[in-house]
């Protein structure tokens, strides 16, 4: 399967998971076309001062990777400064946030992977 960039819409979430700004989400695969293995496969966009709040995963982890820009991962309640290149994993049963640290569009790849396989 391909899918062209003019097939990726953009999806803008205001305030997502309580966070500030606005959030814009590339999900490039759905949980239908990954067979229930996840339900997010993205390109993350967050403008300088906007933010993802606080917020748990339960029977699942959520992966992120910093392509553009600079982010302050609230990691289970440790903040961390992630660059280009860093990475941040978010396993089941933990929390974190994620805002746009710098003067810059802050880009990152975010996969939402099941800890068990579900039935699509």
């Amino acid at each position: 399967m391909i899918k062209k960039s003019s097939e990726i819409q953009p999806n803008v979430q205001k305030e997502f998971r309580g966070g500030t700004g606005e959030t814009t989400i590339l999900a490039f695969m759905n949980e239908k076309e990954a067979n229930g293995a996840g339900r997010l496969f993205a390109k993350m966009v967050l403008e300088p001062g906007s933010s993802i709040g606080q917020h748990v995963h339960e029977t699942e982890f959520e992966a992120y990777y910093i392509l553009k820009g600079k982010a302050l991962v609230n990691d289970n309640g440790t903040e961390v400064t992630l660059e280009p290149g860093d990475a941040h994993i978010c396993p089941d049963g933990s929390f974190h946030s994620i805002k746009n640290a710098g003067d810059t569009t802050l880009e990152f790849m975010a996969t939402i992977l099941h800890t068990k396989q579900k039935e699509v």
